[in-house]
């Protein structure tokens, strides 16, 4: 008898998942996902920039066994086991895989939403290609890695940039990394703000909490992620930014038949750093607990370690921040020429580890490991109700 699971959102976690769960040849596997291609999210900067299309076909990374349904849930039914869809059919599962991924957030700030340019989604970024094309001075608002990438990519092909970071310039770089990042974005004529928040977006300036005006012809907005309200609205358990509550089995405090993965779960109410490091190893591993109930067995705590950030500079530079296990910034970083070839390499890596997956699901099942994760959980870890 087979076993249906759907997993919800075909970006690098879901992907990750539905290839896994096809080791059983007994299970069948859905995924939805609203776009008939896949988004290389590590590449939008370069869509905006005109450098990258972003995008790869499903059939290069998903293994064939995986049924790709082009829609979008708008609600999931844990009783009645359906996921209910935009296009008006629904999906019955056994076990669900929740990977909705993340996005930007709604920025507050007045005048964001009309005259600001977020640049987190496909459509974001292909929205703001024409824009670009048109523009001379550009204002990016945001300093972490997303802004410093959209900031560099622009200056490199001619654009007068000034970053606003708000807070310092990569708040998650090294010292030494950080400003090495400040030295390649002043060798391409970015004007970096930081320690002002932007209190006001118009048509064609930013205003600053600290009285000074930014003028430009765009405004690129990169500040804040948040993630898709599906399991609020489904009346899931969501922890304060609307992830998917769960044990450390990636398993939802609601129902065991309930997976979540990548940027929308929150183990134990700890969540992951965001990012496709996070996904292509939270993926798998949430497609592992729902094969092991299917056999009857108790799932594996998950196991998540990081190597560091990457960070384009344009085409020609990059830096790779090394880091701790446990997601800490540590004093070396390579930058420059190689730190561009060693970010192009993880940008090839990560898809060709989604075909990999697809090719032979499992091959791999080893993963980094956080020495520390295990006492910031405590002796009472969150559990499945």
């Amino acid at each position: 008898m087979s076993t249906d699971v759907v997993v919800v959102g075909g970006g690098y976690a879901g992907v990750m998942a539905a290839n896994r769960l096809t080791r059983r040849d007994d299970v069948t596997v859905t995924l939805v996902n609203a776009r008939s291609t896949f988004v290389e999210r590590i590449r939008l900067h370069q869509l905006a920039g005109g450098t990258h299309p972003a995008v790869v076909e499903y059939r290069d990374v998903l293994a064939e066994r995986v049924r790709l349904v082009v829609d979008t849930a708008t609600r999931i039914d844990a009783a009645g086991r359906v996921v209910e869809l935009a296009g008006g059919d629904v999906l019955r599962y056994d076990y669900l895989v929740y990977a909705v991924g993340s996005a930007a957030a709604a920025p507050e700030v007045p005048g964001a939403a009309e005259f600001a340019y977020p640049i987190s989604t496909l459509e974001q970024a292909e929205r703001l290609r024409p824009v670009l094309d048109a523009a001379g001075a550009v204002t990016v608002v945001g300093g972490g890695a997303s802004g410093i990438e959209t900031a560099a990519e622009l200056a490199e092909r001619g654009r007068a940039v000034t970053l606003v970071c708000g807070g310092v310039l990569g708040p998650y770089l090294h010292p030494k990394g950080r400003r090495a990042v400040a030295r390649r974005l002043a060798d391409l004529g970015v004007v970096v703000v930081e320690g002002t928040d932007v209190v006001e977006v118009e048509r064609d300036a930013v205003r600053l909490a600290d009285g000074r005006v930014v003028e430009g012809d765009v405004t690129v907005w990169t500040a804040g992620f948040g993630v898709p309200d599906l399991a609020a609205r489904s009346g899931l358990s969501t922890d304060a930014e609307g992830r998917l509550r769960t044990d450390e089995t990636l398993t939802s405090v609601d129902d065991v038949r309930i997976v979540a993965a990548g940027d929308c779960a929150a183990p134990s109410d700890l969540p992951y750093r965001m990012g496709c490091q996070s996904a292509v190893q939270l993926g798998p591993q949430a497609a592992e607990t729902v094969l092991s109930r299917i056999a009857g067995e108790q799932p594996a705590v998950v196991q998540v370690g990081f190597a560091g950030l990457c960070v384009s500079l344009g085409r020609r530079a990059g830096i790779f921040q090394f880091a701790s296990r446990d997601d800490k910034a540590t004093k070396r970083h390579v930058g420059g020429r190689l730190g561009a070839v060693i970010k192009e390499f993880v940008c090839k890596s990560t898809v060709k580890q989604l075909a990999s997956e697809a090719r032979k699901p499992g091959a791999r099942n080893a993963w980094l490991k956080d020495p520390k994760r295990g006492e910031l959980v405590g002796a009472e870890p969150v559990r499945v109700r």
